[in-house]
């Protein structure tokens, strides 16, 4: 990312003391720009509280070029609420995010996502569970998403990555902080294979107070949120309870009722969360809303940028191309368009969603699918 005077008005108005994003986003609909906001706050310095006053008068120009040192990373962006691939499900949460520090794989965050969160003590079973779900879920189709924490966000993050699968973490540090300090491996793999993602800039510390904002963000990039193992006092009934008020669903899996990590599971079916015991549940329950998704961000997105219908989105693959072969012009139940291809289950119902999402095939009533007409 080139480093700009535009970009660096951005990291200067990212970083004003007392200049939430609420407030940053309420002006730029006033004044319909960053440099023009920057020049409206500067016209008026005298109403501003001393540290906002003091840091727009005077910005650490050091932390800046920073910063933008840490930008200039090939693989690390600055996500813009102004731009047209920032995530569009985080634009209906209560305070959504001006911005967003990425490392690794931005397009990530326009993928249909599934949160797994849970107890940071967990136990041996609850990990093991949470790892078979997100390959699973990965499989499915879904990018996992979690908080880099200990025990089930952890777990979960290594299960997709060692599968394969991508995986997104949302942070409560800048995103070249590791927090827990156990995880700088897990960090590196995130970042090389998936994405670490922050709404607070480079260098800045973890902070009790950075993890509920951090927990809005994980239950708002995803379509639902999954609760593997949390104790009545766990931070994950925080993040069940803010995907609940956006609008997400809320699946968790019960468990012995002896064992104090599952008492917050059951509070939370008891409240009205879905009870899970599979991750092809989940998958059915949220295959509407991926498909949803797929549509909104296909009408939002530049189609120039996407691949011309029919054609080039196969021809680089020619596994998917054999399964768009097969599938014909009728309906096909999925276990023939599964004995036609050879593919695994799992295989094949993560490439039918895709499809689903890029609205070339529609899933029917009877396990069975069809292409859309022109395609």
């Amino acid at each position: 990312m080139n480093a700009t005077p535009h970009l660096r008005t951005w990291l200067t108005l990212l970083r004003t003391p007392r200049f939430a994003s609420v407030s940053l986003r309420e002006q730029l609909a006033i004044h319909g720009g960053i440099d023009a906001v920057h020049a409206a706050l500067l016209q008026r310095l005298a109403e501003l509280p001393p540290d906002t006053r003091g840091w727009l008068e005077r910005p650490d120009q050091r932390r800046l070029d920073a910063d933008l040192a840490w930008l200039e990373h090939p693989c690390h962006r600055l996500l813009l609420c102004t731009d047209e691939d920032f995530p569009p499900q985080l634009e209906t949460i209560a305070q959504p995010p001006i911005a967003l520090f990425v490392a690794g794989d931005a397009s990530l965050l326009l993928r249909p996502q599934l949160a797994i969160v849970g107890a940071r003590a967990a136990t041996l079973a609850g990990r093991t569970y949470a790892g078979a779900f997100a390959e699973d879920l990965g499989h499915a189709g879904f990018v996992i998403t979690s908080g880099m924490a200990e025990g089930i966000d952890g777990a979960a993050h290594l299960a997709a990555l060692d599968a394969g699968l991508p995986s997104v973490a949302v942070v409560g540090t800048g995103p070249d902080r590791v927090y827990p300090r156990q995880h700088h491996a897990l960090a590196r793999r995130l970042a090389a294979e998936g994405a670490l993602v922050s709404e607070f800039p480079p260098g800045t510390p973890a902070r009790v107070d950075h993890f509920p904002r951090r927990n809005r963000l994980i239950s708002g990039l995803s379509l639902g949120t999954l609760v593997v193992e949390a104790g009545l006092q766990s931070g994950s009934l925080i993040t069940a309870r803010l995907a609940a008020e956006q609008g997400r669903e809320v699946f968790a899996l019960p468990g012995c009722i002896h064992n104090p990590l599952a008492l917050g599971c059951h509070r939370l079916i008891r409240d009205g969360a879905r009870l899970v015991e599979t991750a092809a549940e989940i998958v059915e329950a949220l295959a509407p809303a991926a498909v949803a998704m797929g549509r909104e961000l296909a009408g939002r997105l530049d189609r120039s940028a996407l691949p011309a219908p029919g054609a080039t989105a196969f021809e680089a693959d020619p596994s998917r191309q054999a399964l768009f072969d097969a599938l014909g012009y009728g309906p096909v139940a999925f276990e023939d368009l599964a004995g036609s291809t050879g593919k695994a289950v799992s295989d094949l119902t993560s490439e039918l969603l895709m499809l689903e999402l890029e609205g070339k095939v529609e899933a029917l009533p009877g396990n069975r699918y069809q292409r859309l007409p022109g395609y």
